[in-house]
């Protein structure tokens, strides 16, 4: 049986984080291996708690992005519209519209969460893509 409590605080977040490492390597279909399941479920939910990973800025996701898939700016005028809408986009000179989202979300493989986040806009922080 396996004897596994909710993590509440930090100790208790580090005594698991600790038990994990000792158990990692279980045998699969043993009593080990499933305390190892369990564990690994608190410990997220206790991470997601205490220790959310914030999404990154939508401009700097889609630059890189358009590193690891070697674009260049022109290879987004199909995306975003024309090179000029592009050059402002990545500029900041100009906000993502819903249709440009929807778009960059589709064809470079961003969640729509991630390019609705609040970014910088020519100096001023947006409050949300028009």
């Amino acid at each position: 049986m396996i004897t596994v409590e909710v993590i509440k605080n930090e100790e208790q977040y580090i005594r698991a984080m600790k038990r994990v490492q000792d158990i990692f390597l279980a045998e699969p279909n043993t009593p080990e291996a499933e305390e190892l399941e369990v564990l690994v479920t608190l410990i997220g939910k206790y991470e997601r708690e205490y220790y959310p990973i914030e999404l990154p800025d939508p401009i700097d996701a889609i630059k890189e992005r358009m590193r690891d898939l070697s674009l260049k700016d022109k290879d987004l005028v199909p995306i975003i519209g024309n090179k000029t809408s592009v050059s402002q986009i990545l500029n900041r000179k100009r906000a993502l519209t819903i249709e440009m989202i929807r778009a960059l979300s589709s064809k470079l493989g961003l969640s729509v969460e991630l390019l609705i986040q609040p970014y910088e806009l020519d100096g001023k922080q947006t409050l949300k893509s028009v």
